[in-house]
């Protein structure tokens, strides 16, 4: 997009209600620019050629053509711009929400609740929504490469590996993220070694969500964690919405090592953070963690990242050209403490090589997968 040129907006909500709140929020930001409103996704399709927005804002749930339905449609035109769905906080908007995000939707905001009045709303979803604009203005969908890519000069050195076999991947990402473990996760497979611990920054209701989707397309078993729970090779357990998860030391030798969830202070703006979890598995298995940062807003996890490598763990993160946004990936990057920098479809044959499956292994992974 032109230096200085306003983001063009787009927004598509049966509800005059939430059509008037987020042309509020658009109105009070001078970089941004409000070109149409649709009631409903094929409306919304019918206007995009000659509107052509840099970003839709695009409702869950519609008559006539709802959010998942219109996305889908958008993808299958080619159209690469990045997509926000509204989403009520629901055990029904989040399932759908969650279907659109892992269908190529970029990032999602929940609609006000419990405010006594417009301002009030306006100001809430202006603090959740104006951010994840700005962070993908510009930003056009990434789409799937199988080539990597060569690290950028400015990024620090990258460093070599630990010698130290991992035994625990733990994996951090936030915005682009649900799209990006349906990339991942589907390829390990079955017999995988290791446990897998994974921080997304959700609410509570869409990590259930979350966990349920994957489980049906996923070999591993698909967990969101519980107080107490073992921590055992071949599951994985993604964070609680609204809790950090920490990994506690076993009790008993020859006991399995737990998961403790805790409503602590959020770090960096968030909870569940990946800093918790990258901090508490580095005290209990030290050189044996295997971080892994995907797309993200922010930098959660640098500084998790910083003691996987002080104590001798591997760090991996996903490239700018595959990540929805490359905040949390970039950060860690930038500051010279990930052994590779990978497109997202080698980030499992990544893990597998370093998790000790035999090459042969990680090399008869499918080379290109669509998300």
């Amino acid at each position: 997009m032109p230096q200085g040129r306003r983001t063009r907006i787009l927004i598509v909500d049966d509800s005059a209600v939430m059509r008037t709140l987020l042309r509020s929020v658009i109105n009070s930001d001078p970089g941004l620019e409000m070109v149409g409103s649709a009631v409903n996704g094929e409306s919304a399709l019918d206007m995009m050629e000659s509107l052509r927005p840099d970003l839709v804002l695009l409702d869950v749930e519609m008559p006539v053509m709802d959010g998942v339905q219109t996305l889908r449609e958008l993808r299958a035109r080619n159209i690469r711009i990045p997509v926000i769905m509204c989403s009520s906080l629901t055990q029904r908007g989040a399932a759908v929400t969650i279907e659109a995000l892992s269908a190529g939707a970029s990032d999602y905001v929940a609609k006000p609740c419990g405010q006594s009045n417009l301002t009030g709303a306006t100001q809430a979803l202006s603090q959740d929504l104006l951010p994840k604009i700005h962070a993908l203005a510009g930003k056009r969908q990434p789409q799937p490469t199988r080539q990597a890519v060569t690290t950028p000069a400015a990024l620090a050195p990258i460093q070599l590996c630990s010698s130290m076999p991992p035994a625990v991947v733990a994996i951090g990402v936030s915005t682009g993220g649900p799209a990006a473990l349906d990339v991942v996760l589907p390829q390990l497979p079955a017999s995988f070694p290791l446990p897998v611990l994974i921080v997304q920054h959700m609410p509570e209701v869409f990590t259930q969500m979350l966990a349920e989707r994957l489980g049906r397309t996923c070999p591993l078993r698909i967990l969101e964690a519980f107080e107490g729970s073992p921590v055992s090779a071949g599951t994985v357990y993604i964070a609680r919405g609204n809790w950090h998860m920490e990994v506690r030391a076993a009790g008993i030798p020859g006991h399995p090592h737990t998961l403790h969830l805790t409503q602590a202070a959020p770090e960096n703006h968030c909870r569940p953070a990946v800093d918790v979890m990258f901090r508490t598995a580095t005290a209990v298995f030290g050189g044996g963690v295997l971080g892994v940062v995907l797309t993200g807003m922010g930098s959660d996890g640098l500084a998790g990242a910083r003691l996987i490598h002080a104590r001798g763990g591997t760090v991996l993160v996903q490239d700018e050209v595959t990540s929805a946004v490359w905040g949390m990936p970039g950060a860690v990057a930038r500051a010279g403490l990930a052994q590779r920098v990978l497109p997202l479809h080698s980030v499992a044959a990544e893990i597998l090589r370093l998790a000790g499956r035999a090459e042969s292994e990680a090399r008869a992974l499918p080379e290109t997968m669509v998300s």
